[in-house]
């Protein structure tokens, strides 16, 4: 009985262990075992919608033991601690509640074959106050640790006196940063819908900061200014070539000695593999993402597979795959079929990451992109109501590769009557 363990239940680690459990149920003689610190599933494009209130876990979310419980795979909850690649085992840390008391013991767990789907972390680049001060996106915790403080600040702003304002600001102008402000503008409308008559977007100042000289810099320069237009039209203050040196309490320290006063701080600049990775003795780059060759198995043993955002993959044209949620997908179908090539003894593929395009949705004010990708030799600019669709329908990709086609769709249309029915912010 062939065990493979996967390490990350993220977008490429949940799509390959729906994969394989279903080729095992067919009597392939594989044992498939997900691991994942957290207990549900949120696709990560969508955490900042859960940041901003327009989500939440228990509609968009999956519990990995009932999906295990009905794909017959097994789930193991704890955080990954330790790798013995000549034994082949790996350890899982105490999980405690948030008491501190222990629910699981530290645990071993033994593989014949593993795959890192650990994804990515912020990268803060070493920037003095930002851990202690600043809100990241990473986890579906993280999202919600910040969803209950804009609450909190929004029930405190509605009953001051004063038209003082509720200042945000960004660092990041990637997707995560530029989405997040809209969807922020946006809450803060819907807030006056429920309860809070003082509040609207105009007591809301978002600023995003932007190291670069521009934002979203790895889409398509036309898709930026679009992207900025759309932002600027609806008050959000855009600083391009605007490096932060540091974080306070009370704001973002520039390198020309401007503070930027911020009663709510998020850092969404850039992405590196966890640090724990480089403990494990794998090649490393500089973003501490896990070398692999073109077959994504790790340089240092071949019977490690790695995907996703942990993934350092080397294309013929000398750049890396980028971290985003389309080159998890293909990393995932990937490593399926050259899992299953090394169980019938035939030629593994190589990976060859293709681009599709790229879409920023920025909340009900606008969604631009470009499809095609390399496809064709240039790509076509889409916005408006076409984009918006296209963009709701990676989304339903991701459910059918999740769930299967017949409960995606029944999940689709649940997630519809869930927006006409239900409460449009999520003030829990």
């Amino acid at each position: 009985m062939l065990r493979i363990v996967i390490v990350g239940g993220g977008a490429g680690g949940l799509e390959l262990v729906t994969k394989l459990s279903r080729v095992a149920r067919k009597g392939r003689g594989m044992q498939i075992v997900l691991v994942d610190k957290q207990r549900t599933h949120v696709w990560k494009p969508l955490l900042h919608e859960v940041a901003a209130g327009v989500i939440d876990k228990n509609s968009d979310g999956v519990d990995y033991r009932i999906h295990a419980s009905i794909h017959h795979y097994e789930f193991q909850q704890g955080e990954m601690c330790g790798l013995d690649i000549a034994n082949k085992t790996l350890s899982l840390a105490q999980l405690n509640d948030e008491h501190g008391d222990e629910i699981l013991p530290a645990r071993q767990l033994t593989y014949d074959k593993l795959v890192m789907a650990l994804g990515s972390v912020s990268n803060d680049f070493s920037t003095p106050g930002v851990s202690e001060h600043s809100f990241f996106l990473d986890s579906l915790s993280q999202a919600e640790a910040f969803h209950r403080t804009l609450i909190n600040q929004f029930l405190k702003l509605n009953y001051t006196s004063d038209q003082q304002s509720l200042k945000v600001s960004i660092v990041g102008g990637g997707a995560t940063g530029t989405e997040l402000a809209a969807q922020l503008h946006h809450v803060a409308n819907l807030a006056n819908s429920y309860g809070m008559t003082a509040l609207s977007a105009k007591r809301l100042q978002l600023t995003i900061i932007e190291a670069g000289p521009r934002i979203l810099p790895a889409l398509p320069q036309r898709i930026a200014n679009a992207a900025k237009r759309a932002l600027e039209d609806i008050g959000v203050t855009v600083l391009e070539n605007t490096r932060v040196i540091r974080a306070e309490k009370t704001g973002f320290v520039t390198q020309d000695g401007t503070t930027l006063d911020a009663n709510l701080m998020v850092w969404a600049a850039g992405i590196k593999a966890p640090d724990v990775v480089g403990d494990w003795g794998f090649e490393l780059n500089k973003l501490q993402q896990i070398v692999v060759d073109p077959y994504l198995r790790s340089t240092v043993d071949q019977s490690i597979f790695v995907l996703g955002d942990c993934c350092a993959c080397l294309q013929a044209d000398n750049r890396w795959v980028p971290p985003r949620a389309q080159s998890a997908h293909q990393m995932a179908s990937l490593v399926y079929g050259n899992l299953l090539a090394e169980l019938d003894n035939k030629a593994l593929k190589s990976c060859v990451y293709n681009d599709y395009g790229s879409l920023i949705h920025l909340s009900k004010y606008s969604t631009v992109g470009s499809l095609m990708g390399n496809l064709s030799n240039s790509s076509m600019f889409i916005e408006g109501h076409l984009a918006r669709f296209v963009y709701n329908s990676l989304y339903s990709m991701h459910q059918f590769a999740v769930h299967g086609i017949i409960k995606g769709m029944i999940g689709m249309l649940s997630r519809q009557v869930s927006k006409f029915v239900g409460s449009k912010l999520k003030l829990h």
